[in-house]
């Protein structure tokens, strides 16, 4: 079936999303779901576009301006140094993506993400990459070029490659890194100066996310913790997690409209644990539906109760109803299981209706 597939699950509170029409809405082979208009008519909408790269995708991100909602950034997944990235818009007349800009990428790209600019002042519309370094590119309509590579490691040739990155959405000017020289580095745009450098782990970092402030933050990484930080006083940490056997954390996302929750996964684990910052230690619930590895997670940008998770074997993208917290979250409320393993998903900010899935070569956008 194309499209998420409601799991017969009724929203627990009225305000909550309703669940789609099994039969009303009934969606055919091509992701293609009928709707009644208000003169009575039928017309059709479409609810997943696909876009196929020339090589196989990982990094992923939509753009939030309000002008360029259906507008995603994608990076090649090539085990060399030649790698590539891709800005694809996509045409709500013809249905199909359309390539805007190519542009080369030293090694492939850990996390990409563009300039948070929701409301559409800046006058730069800015693009940021991790993998070697951290790279800034201004994409114009003829074309994109690098803005500037921040390296805080002016005394070697060498460099410790970054797991990934965060861009601060209360400060654009901020934008945090992690690495796995086990560090976490605080990045000046404006400057393009690093601001600070701490040691956040005992072993490798591997992913940073800010919560919706300007200076805290969070990272997980392969000594199995979750450690919050606050640039106001860098001195000391506070382990919210150590997860069992102190497995390593590969992701962390933080919820936008609720502050006290972190999502995370441990690596290899077929479920998400939801963290409650008030009550460190032990997760507030466990997403347990998916039959193999977790790749990926993330909140609803519109909604404090809803996660996404993406599975590696078991190809699916869940998605979750966390209102009933602190009592046992059994079930997802929507699935979709796609064509191969899901190595990344994006909720979009800009049309919270749409997710992004990648498989393989392909970048999927599906209503929700």
């Amino acid at each position: 079936m194309s499209g998420m597939k409601s799991m017969d699950i009724e929203p627990p509170v009225a305000s909550r999303k309703p669940a789609k029409q099994d039969e009303e809405d009934a969606e055919d082979d091509s992701g293609v779901a009928k709707m009644e208009q208000d003169d009575g008519k039928e017309a059709e909408r479409k609810e997943i576009y696909t876009y196929q790269a020339p090589w196989e995708i990982y990094a992923m991100n939509w753009s939030v301006r309000p002008d360029k909602k259906f507008r995603l950034a994608i990076g090649s997944f090539v085990e060399e140094y030649n790698n590539k990235v891709e800005i694809v818009q996509l045409d709500e007349d013809s249905g199909k993506f359309k390539k805007t800009a190519k542009f080369d990428h030293p090694y492939p790209c850990t996390n990409i993400m563009w300039m948070p600019d929701q409301d559409g002042s800046s006058s730069e519309d800015l693009l940021a990459t991790t993998g070697d370094y951290l790279r800034l590119w201004s994409v114009k309509e003829d074309g994109v070029s690098m803005k500037c590579l921040l390296n805080n490691n002016k005394t070697s040739e060498f460099c410790a490659p970054l797991t990934s990155f965060d861009w601060n959405e209360k400060d654009p000017s901020i934008i945090g890194t992690s690495s796995i020289d086990t560090t976490c580095t605080i990045w000046d745009v404006n400057t393009m100066t690093a601001k600070t450098q701490l040691i956040a782990h005992d072993r490798e970092v591997y992913d940073i996310a800010f919560a919706p402030s300007t200076d805290v933050f969070a990272s997980a990484g392969a000594d199995g913790s979750v450690r919050m930080f606050d640039l106001r006083s860098l001195d000391h940490s506070t382990i919210i997690y150590e997860s069992p056997n102190l497995v390593p954390l590969l992701r962390l996302c933080w919820n936008k409209q609720d502050h006290n929750y972190i999502a995370s996964f441990m690596m290899d684990s077929d479920h998400a644990v939801i963290l409650d910052i008030r009550a460190p230690s032990v997760p507030v619930a466990e997403l347990k539906g998916h039959t193999a590895a977790i790749n990926a997670i993330a909140w609803a940008p519109h909604s404090s109760y809803y996660l996404c998770s993406g599975g590696d074997v078991d190809c699916s993208a869940l998605i979750w109803d966390l209102s009933v917290m602190p009592q046992p979250i059994n079930e997802p409320i929507l699935a979709y299981n796609a064509e191969s393993s899901i190595s990344n998903l994006q909720w979009s900010t800009a049309s919270p209706e749409w997710i992004s899935i990648v498989f393989q070569d392909k970048l999927q956008i599906l209503r929700v």
